[in-house]
């Protein structure tokens, strides 16, 4: 069991690595479920994640509080909406009313969430 936590750990850290890079795909969501996995697998990775200067103190904030910080709440909207626009660039009608209703459900979850 700690093989399969160990190898969806490493997964989803790939996921959180490629999520830093595109403005539609989340990093820290995938960085919270690495941790998990990490924490039943590999303790050691676990803390390095938590101990990152950049990701750590975000996956921290939400494990310890479930609070997510203005300026990653600005991000992460920002972010969504930046992808809303490309598809409407991009892919058109009906496509970019999918980014729109991810925008709408996801941002007003994160927006709602403590600080």
């Amino acid at each position: 069991m700690r093989t399969l936590y160990l190898v969806c750990g490493i997964f989803f850290v790939v996921l959180g690595a490629i999520g830093a890079f595109m403005p539609i795909m989340p990093t820290v969501p995938f960085l919270l479920v690495a941790v998990y996995c990490f924490a039943r697998s590999n303790p050691e990775w676990e803390r390095k994640i938590l101990d990152h200067p950049t990701w750590g103190p975000q996956v921290r904030d939400w494990t310890e509080r479930r609070a997510i910080s203005r300026r990653a709440k600005i991000m992460a909207i920002g972010a969504m909406s930046v992808g809303a626009v490309f598809t409407w660039y991009t892919l058109g009608h009906p496509w970019y009313w999918i980014s729109i209703a991810i925008l709408v459900v996801a941002g007003s979850w994160i927006a709602t969430r403590n600080e």
